[in-house]
């Protein structure tokens, strides 16, 4: 019960984003960088470009909506992703010993990755775009070993810590 309480006690105080309202002023992360958001409106096609001085510009049409300004970060995010994704990937087979038949980006609610080890298939949280490429990097390997090994036992660890031997590091800045 004591583990439990602490526990609760370590979520209710983590830190947590308000809902985005993808509006000028509005603070976004990508790469594990915080950015100040600037909206411009302009005609043509959607686009969004960092700055220096920490800001993105998310050029869009005036009046649109904050669902529409919130799948332009999506899309950017899920180019950025696929972009870093493969060369990872091909990075990675030989040294962990596995070939990933396929793999995607998709949101997801409760997991940063998953995989299914018998179609060797990996599964990516599009929120990975907002962290350092290295988390990105361990969630692709944390993966890869579960194609090998299903369960977080001992051989798991094992096989994980001659990979990343910081993976904790990593695993500590997501959680």
């Amino acid at each position: 019960l004591g583990w439990i309480r602490r526990q609760q006690r370590k979520f209710a105080g983590q830190e947590r984003q308000s809902a985005r309202e993808y509006v000028t002023g509005e603070t976004h992360y990508f790469q594990g960088r915080r950015y100040r958001l600037n909206v411009v409106h302009e005609d043509g096609p959607s686009r969004i470009a960092i700055r220096n001085g920490g800001k993105i510009d998310l050029y869009i049409r005036a009046g649109s909506s904050a669902a529409s300004r919130e799948r332009v970060f999506q899309d950017w995010y899920r180019r950025y992703l696929k972009a870093l994704i493969p060369p990872l990937i091909d990075k990675w087979q030989a040294k962990v010993g596995v070939d990933v038949s396929a793999w995607g980006v998709k949101r997801m609610k409760t997991r940063w990755g998953t995989c299914n080890p018998v179609a060797r298939r990996i599964w990516l949280n599009l929120e990975l775009a907002k962290k350092p490429a290295e988390c990105l990097e361990y969630i692709i390997v944390h993966e890869m070993v579960h194609i090998l090994e299903r369960r977080h036992n001992d051989r798991f660890s094992e096989m994980i810590n001659k990979c990343l031997p910081r993976w904790r590091q990593c695993r500590e800045l997501l959680n």
